[in-house]
């Protein structure tokens, strides 16, 4: 579909400046016109969580139990300002070392934007292509790296998987059935990442509804052999056979991605 149709659309009107990557300039922020999600919300341990993002200068919040919250986030960009790919993050929510963490950590991520302090620190963001792979690390200081991804989302069945691009064989995957559900939002989003020793924030702006479901048959299936640090890290979590607490899913979904702010 031709971008002209975009520029009359509201939510990409926006003032647009480029950045240098080692693939090429990308004009920022980096409009997301045409996708699909399926995002998973986990209920980890909360010092496991915490040992993964203490040295990027955060702290995880603890929601209901004590527990911490992870996300899986399987992302189908069939258009974007930087071409078509495929993602999957991995994430805690977390505030910065230091920060008031908000008594309800779970409403807090339903503020606006400027009143949101609950964000996520992403530990793993693989993609399919190295144009992205190169504005995240060089941009955002994101954890990217290329690998092959599937991503299939027909009703309520998805079957998402990582390849360990060093044994060709799945490195991570997500499948099964979503459970009953409702029409829900697609929240905006506030990501942390350390990009030349400084801690930034960066606000995505999201539009398109989702269904909000139960778990049902979804599933985390983990590589027990692969030494890929993305593997270790989700075991680490004991996202292996997990189930999800929620799923999102949509086919929907549109993003801005806004560059990141140095925070003090």
């Amino acid at each position: 579909m031709s971008k002209d149709k975009w520029q009359h659309d509201l939510f990409f009107q926006y003032p647009r400046n480029t950045l240098p990557t080692s693939e090429g300039e990308v004009e920022m922020p980096i409009m997301y016109y045409d996708d699909s999600i399926m995002m998973a919300l986990f209920r980890v341990d909360f010092d496991k969580a915490q040992a993964l993002v203490a040295d990027q200068g955060l702290q995880a919040v603890r929601i209901f139990g004590g527990k911490a919250l992870a996300g899986m986030a399987f992302y189908q960009y069939r258009e974007t300002s930087i071409a078509d790919y495929n993602e999957v993050g991995v994430a805690i929510a977390t505030v910065p070392t230091g920060s008031k963490v908000p008594r309800f950590p779970l409403l807090s991520l339903l503020n606006a934007l400027d009143k949101a302090p609950v964000g996520y620190c992403v530990l793993d963001l693989p993609v399919t292509t190295p144009a992205a792979c190169a504005a995240g690390r060089e941009i955002w200081g994101y954890p990217k790296f290329v690998a092959p991804i599937e991503f299939s989302l027909k009703g309520k069945h998805f079957d998402g998987a990582v390849t360990d691009p060093a044994t060709g064989k799945d490195l991570v995957r997500l499948s099964g059935k979503a459970g009953i559900g409702v029409p829900g939002p697609l929240l905006d989003l506030v990501l942390y990442s350390r990009h030349k020793g400084q801690l930034l924030r960066t606000l995505v702006n999201t539009r398109g509804g989702a269904r909000a479901c139960l778990p049902g048959s979804l599933r985390v299936t983990v590589s027990g052999t692969s030494t890929h640090p993305m593997a270790k890290r989700l075991h680490a979590l004991g996202l292996h056979n997990a189930k999800p607490a929620m799923v999102f899913h949509s086919h929907a979904l549109q993003l801005r991605l806004n560059a990141g702010a140095v925070l003090p």
